[in-house]
């Protein structure tokens, strides 16, 4: 039998799953599929700027308030909305949908974050085992299944869209303009090379709606609320507003944190480099939109693959060898791209960077993860809240200067966040090593069930939910 724990680790990430399914494909279409003026791009600079916003004061309210759980529910709402917003592509539907989703990433994130370090805290104490590593297993189990989410979201594009009777293959002269020989902002996005039916992408975009809304219900019958007392407590003795809005920025105090912005914000930089700039100026321009849908399957399938893999290494090699281990392979991967010239002839090279980029990638998600709540066991809603925030402003700055600077600049860019990541996250590491944080003590969290079994005499009507 499995523990209740790891039953709800399990619950998490199937509901991330179905939700990220929808969203991730529409986040690696819209600089192909929404190209005119910038628009997709646009959207998704909205996003990860409200994200910024709504880390600064709504994760530790809403978490507190509603506990993990419902704050999950909300924050999936806010993201079905944008899949709405995809239906009828435009500046008042985008834009909007993507402040909602924004508002509600954050709060979002964070409590799936401190549910997961909860509940290895839990586990651990009921186990005897160090709570870093239970903490570290159960991020990989998520991110494992989670990543995985961008193999069906993809799946479902490449499907849908490979029924297009319009496709023809890419002209010549397109293929001069892709990849960073040429400067790269002014690959047509109306051709029919790029742009399929308006009736499969209706198609494609209800299909998304579906999952998302899936995703709701998952959570809403099937997660525990294990830190419902927690939240009751709360309410009953709330402390004011202006202390609870102030928490994501007390914590900045920290040397330790400050240290780690640049790792955070890499995080969001290469994730929109493959998302955006990848897809549009290597695939969609020498492969066709159609293409788009496969190559991130290959992406996230090395993602989820990996992810469950550290997840476990991590324990016997330390997390310093495994974020060596991604930056090495994304600057080899930086250059790489700096100098191919990619043509259709080519087309198993399409896979093998984003194959490559997946696995850095389940290091810097699952390490880092792992790392904020090993660091900040005891602010653990205001550190994932910084978490996201510093991981946003990398997406924002990465999305807006993405429709003015040309493909070169902006690798040497990533290339530059690397280097810095590279000087300071090993000073974080090396004193943690030599000054470990003091661990979670046992009893710190308590379950709900445990709680209504010692007051149980208090109890006068219950409704078993």
């Amino acid at each position: 039998m499995i523990s209740r724990n790891f039953k709800n680790v399990l619950v998490v990430s199937a509901g991330f799953l179905s939700l990220f399914t929808a969203y991730g494909g529409l986040q690696s279409l819209q600089s192909s599929l929404n190209a005119e003026q910038g628009m997709g791009v646009a959207s998704l600079s909205v996003i990860y700027a409200s994200i910024i916003i709504s880390s600064m004061f709504l994760p530790p309210i809403m978490i507190k308030n509603l506990g993990c759980k419902w704050t999950i529910v909300v924050g999936m709402a806010c993201y079905v909305s944008y899949s709405f917003g995809n239906l009828y592509p435009g500046w008042y539907t985008l834009i909007p949908t993507s402040v909602i989703l924004g508002l509600g990433g954050s709060p979002l994130w964070s409590a799936k974050c401190t549910y997961l370090t909860i509940s290895g805290n839990i586990q651990a104490a009921k186990d005897g085992k160090k709570g870093s590593d239970v903490i570290n297993q159960y991020f990989g189990i998520f991110f494992f299944i989670f990543q995985s989410s961008a193999v069906w979201g993809n799946l479902m594009s490449s499907l849908i869209f490979g029924q297009d009777t319009s496709i023809v293959d890419i002209p010549e002269e397109q293929l001069l303009a892709c990849g960073a020989g040429d400067c790269g902002l002014n690959i047509s996005s109306n051709s029919t090379s790029t742009k399929p039916a308006q009736k499969l992408v209706w198609t494609l975009v209800g299909c998304y709606i579906g999952v998302g809304l899936l995703a709701i219900l998952i959570i809403a019958i099937f997660l525990d609320n294990i830190d419902q007392e927690q939240a009751s407590e709360f309410r009953g003795n709330r402390e004011p507003f202006c202390q609870t809005f102030l928490a994501t920025f007390r914590l900045l105090k920290d040397w330790r944190l400050l240290t780690l912005i640049p790792l955070t914000m890499y995080s969001g930089f290469e994730q929109s480099f493959l998302s955006g700039e990848y897809t549009k100026n290597y695939v969609t321009c020498a492969l066709g939109i159609h293409y788009v849908g496969f190559v991130m399957m290959c992406f996230g399938a090395s993602n989820s693959i990996f992810s469950f893999l550290f997840g476990r290494l991590a324990r016997y090699t330390g997390r310093a060898a495994l974020f060596f281990l991604a930056a090495m392979s994304n600057f080899g991967c930086i250059i790489g791209l700096l100098y191919w010239k990619p043509n259709p002839d080519q087309l198993p090279i399409f896979f093998v960077f984003p194959a490559l980029w997946g696995m850095s990638d389940a290091i810097w998600q699952t390490q880092t993860n792992a790392l904020y709540g090993v660091l900040f066991p005891r602010a653990k809603e205001a550190a994932f809240a910084n978490y996201r925030m510093w991981e946003s402003l990398g997406f924002v700055i990465a999305f807006a200067y993405s429709t003015f600077l040309c493909l070169e600049y902006k690798l040497y860019i990533l290339l530059a966040v690397l280097v810095v990541t590279l000087i300071t996250y090993p000073i974080v590491e090396y004193h943690e090593h030599k000054n470990p944080t003091p661990p979670i003590e046992k009893g710190t969290y308590t379950s709900h069930k445990d709680t209504l079994a010692i007051n149980e005499s208090k109890i006068i009507c219950q409704t078993q939910m």
